[in-house]
């Protein structure tokens, strides 16, 4: 999948060259250092999810073709079989995209998996309303500095503009997480 993962910076720096975006605007309307954005860009620091989003809305192209190059083509209905979605794997977890064929997605539906990891994490924003459902393992889910843990079967909706994450508890764990942005 690593391979996979060097291509969105291409396609990111592709798409907002055509665009005629410069690094230093990209910056500006992520909200984040050019430094960090060329960090981004060039492959050298992985790009959190949230920031996927923005970026895809930015360059006004949707996220499951920044993520796979390829455009979704239906409109009617979409299947996606098990092993066949695209997914993107960082430090800690992993994320798939379910509805990755699917023509002017509403809600992303995303399935993660994550392992166990002491590390302390990033809190991340973005609009609209989100949705978890802990499919296995536990999950430990801060939302604005206050943890709340998941188990099997238990599930949260919330407001994702508030600072927010997600990490495993006692072991791998995984969610099916919806957002509507």
């Amino acid at each position: 999948m690593r391979k996979e993962l060097l291509e969105i910076p291409q396609r990111m720096r592709e798409l907002r060259e055509i665009l005629e975006i410069s690094s230093f605007e990209m910056a500006n309307r992520l909200h984040i250092s050019l430094d960090t954005y060329q960090k981004y860009e060039s492959g050298e620091t992985d790009i959190p999810i949230s920031t996927l989003y923005d970026i895809a809305g930015i360059l006004q192209i949707d996220f499951t073709e920044l993520i796979t190059g390829e455009p979704p083509r239906m409109n009617s209905y979409f299947i996606t079989r098990r092993g066949r979605a695209p997914g993107i794997a960082r430090y800690g977890y992993s994320c798939v995209g379910l509805t990755h064929g699917f023509i002017g997605k509403e809600m992303q539906p995303l399935l993660v998996t994550l392992s166990p990891n002491d590390l302390p994490q990033d809190p991340v924003c973005h609009s609209g309303q989100e949705f978890n459902y802990v499919l296995s393992g536990k999950v430990c889910i801060s939302i604005s500095g206050q943890d709340h843990i998941l188990s099997e079967g238990d599930c949260i909706y919330f407001n994702p503009e508030l600072p927010h994450g997600q990490r495993a508890v006692d072991g791998p764990a995984s969610f099916l997480t919806v957002i509507k942005e």
